[in-house]
């Protein structure tokens, strides 16, 4: 059944409600102002994040599912194996790429058991291999992964409003990094591009590590 007004609505703005909610309490300057009041929340503040993101994600999620109506595409023949190959790999590349994270500090449980109080998570700069690519690669692997699914009404307000989400966060992330690395970071965004890869806009191994070590300047 064809989605309502009202039913696109709600979906937008719940969406919307959780992009709001996800980025203030991202933003390094509302974590510095609530840790200054507050200091005993700092080495759990990050794990919280995490599971509260989970959380928000719930109830868009469950609108998604519950108002999908007719197919307005599916991949079929030679593209649905295009489609499912480009969203294996990217899964794949996704898990790949977390043995270059600080898995433990990117959840929370690092800081967590090391009473860390300070607002910016620990750690200096790292780039991937597909850090050398593009900027922001998970967002990029979760866009592929997006793109390539059958859609209906409710999946395609949902797709469109993750991704305008992730571009948009990708910029609130870069000011909070340009904030923790300084000139690395700056340079690093001069030579890479956000989320799609471009000829001619890659770092070699060796510049990579030159940036790393700066970073931790």
């Amino acid at each position: 059944m064809k989605l309502s007004s009202f039913q696109i609505l709600a979906l937008v703005l719940c969406w919307l409600t959780y992009a709001g909610l996800h980025s203030l309490l991202a933003a390094l300057g509302f974590k510095r102002r609530l840790l200054a009041r507050w200091p005993a929340l700092a080495p759990s503040y990050r794990l919280a994040y995490n599971l509260l993101a989970v959380i928000l994600l719930l109830p868009p999620l469950w609108l998604t599912l519950a108002w999908g109506g007719p197919l307005l595409w599916s991949w079929q023949g030679p593209w649905a194996w295009v489609a499912y190959g480009l969203a294996l790999a990217a899964a794949g590349g996704f898990l790949w790429s977390t043995r270059y994270y600080d898995m433990a500090a990117f959840s929370g449980s690092a800081q967590w058991r090391a009473g860390h109080r300070g607002a910016e998570d620990p750690g200096g700069l790292r780039l991937s291999p597909l850090h050398r690519y593009v900027r922001h690669p998970w967002y990029s692997l979760g866009l592929v992964i997006l793109w390539t699914r059958d859609m209906d009404e409710a999946r395609l307000v949902s797709t469109l409003c993750i991704s305008l989400y992730l571009w948009f966060g990708s910029l609130l992330e870069e000011r909070k990094l340009l904030a923790c690395h300084g000139e690395a970071y700056a340079r690093y965004r001069q030579r890479v591009p956000g989320l799609i890869p471009l000829p001619g806009r890659a770092l070699s191994a060796e510049e990579a590590r030159t940036l790393e070590r700066l970073g931790r300047r």
